[in-house]
């Protein structure tokens, strides 16, 4: 098949990051790594040609006429009346979203070659992020939840394994594995919606929408289906985007390294739940009580991490309740139907947190050497909200900050506090019955009072034999 000159400059805005991650991949399992100095290059030309492919790609549906265009990649198996056909879908959605995230991947990986300069993982760091900036064209230029699917797993893995970098270390491993679990939980949302909509209208492809300007997913023909999907998708941005009650997960993903947790968590990875929703607003608009969701959810994120955040003392947390407040926002933006105003938002967004999480360790050195120069600390700025409170309320509210709105203690102990002792208690269930149709169940034995006898008098003969060595 004879591919035009558009159709591959889309194939390759989606193969281009995934053979430089191949190569990286490729090189270490071989164990000829490249240098510091290839692999930093590597990557940024990697995603300077697509950045590059993403204008020529514009350029050419300009100069053609086209608002959107679609590229079926052919079927790839068929079972029965199903069919899987993936495809990509070039927009003015998708379209600024993949140009955007190949620069600031690009942008992130020459940043990179000097801060994880000799850093025994470095090459482990660059093919993740290739992995990431795949994932995100995948995500992006999907035409179907099942090919979002896809790339939405590849940036949650990415994501988890940089939060885990720092392996040598306990609490990078654990904080990565929070996110690993949240991601997993909420990807339960994605999966069920194209599975209901696979059930309801037979495929979860994208199609163009006379309502917007970019093609939206299908839209169930009764208002509980449509309901049921547009929540099962709000589940799934919620995990990814960092919302109440699941964003306890995000400060303590920033025990990555600075960079990673810049285009991750400041610019591409939590942006990717607004843009699911963005597909998702004809839904949307089918099923006001899942729109209501959407600004109920972020409306409450905002207001949550605008008062944790100010209590903050490191610098990345506080940038990590920032950028959930703004995306809080974004929600609500896309909630009340304001979609280019969310658009626009967004990546207003992306730009400002990379530079803010990217200069972060430099703020802090120019902020010390400031207080050395004056011998005294900085005046704290920004005290307009406590102003609004009462005093009798601001106590209450500090308090309520620091322990981030109980919402992780009411996560651990009581909703997976509680799934654990249900299948404790399963667990248990199934040993007693299976040992009582085996007939191999014992009757309950007493070594623990057996062994404390044999300790006790082991320990009383060795305290007469001590005894007896000092009379001698």
């Amino acid at each position: 098949m004879t591919l035009t000159a558009l159709e591959l400059g889309i194939v390759t805005l989606v193969l281009l990051p995934i053979l430089v991650f191949a190569i990286l991949a490729i090189a270490t399992w071989t164990r000829r790594p490249l240098s510091e100095y290839h692999t930093s290059r590597l990557v940024g030309a990697g995603f300077t040609l697509t950045a590059f492919a993403a204008l020529i790609v514009g350029g050419l549906m300009v100069s053609q006429g086209l608002d959107q265009t679609r590229l079926s990649l052919g079927t790839w198996f068929a079972v029965s009346d199903y069919a899987l056909q993936p495809t990509l879908v070039v927009d003015r959605l998708s379209l600024p979203f993949a140009l955007f995230g190949a620069l600031l991947v690009g942008l992130v990986a020459a940043f990179s070659s000097r801060y994880m300069h000799r850093e025994p993982g470095f090459t482990r760091f660059y093919a993740l992020l290739a992995l990431l900036g795949a994932g995100v064209e995948i995500v992006v230029l999907g035409g179907s939840i099942d090919v979002a699917f896809f790339g939405w797993e590849l940036v949650g893995l990415s994501s988890a394994l940089l939060v885990a970098f720092f392996h040598d270390r306990q609490g990078p491993v654990r904080n990565g594995l929070r996110a690993f679990i949240t991601y997993r939980f909420c990807d339960i949302g994605l999966l069920s919606a194209a599975v209901w909509l696979h059930h309801t209208m037979g495929d979860s492809a994208t199609s163009f929408s006379l309502k917007l300007d970019w093609a939206g997913y299908s839209v169930p023909v009764t208002v509980g289906d449509a309901t049921i999907v547009g929540l099962l998708l709000l589940w799934a941005a919620m995990g990814k985007s960092a919302q109440v009650p699941l964003g306890g997960w995000l400060p303590r993903a920033m025990e990555g390294p600075t960079p990673s947790s810049a285009v991750f968590y400041g610019a591409l990875s939590i942006h990717l739940g607004p843009y699911l929703l963005l597909r998702a607003a004809p839904i949307l608009e089918r099923a006001p009580i899942a729109a209501a969701a959407v600004m109920i959810i972020g409306a409450a994120t905002a207001a949550h991490a605008t008062f944790v955040g100010r209590v903050q003392t490191d610098i990345k947390s506080a940038l990590a309740y920032a950028s959930m407040t703004q995306v809080g926002l974004i929600f609500v933006e896309i909630g009340l139907g304001l979609y280019w105003l969310a658009v626009i938002h967004v990546f207003g967004h992306m730009a400002v947190r990379t530079l803010q999480i990217l200069r972060a360790p430099s703020v802090l050195a120019e902020f010390h050497g400031i207080e050395r120069a004056l011998g005294t600390t900085l005046p704290r700025t920004g005290g307009h909200i406590e102003r609004l409170v009462p005093d009798r309320l601001q106590p209450w509210l500090y308090r309520l900050a620091l322990e981030r709105g109980y919402f992780d203690s009411l996560l651990r102990d009581h909703v997976i506090g509680g799934l654990v002792r249900v299948m404790r208690g399963i667990d248990g269930f199934e040993q007693r019955w299976i040992s009582l149709l085996s007939g191999s169940e014992k009757r309950p034995a007493e070594p623990l009072e057996s062994s404390e006898s044999i300790d006790e008098s082991a320990a009383q003969s060795v305290a007469q034999s001590a005894a007896q060595e000092v009379v001698r």
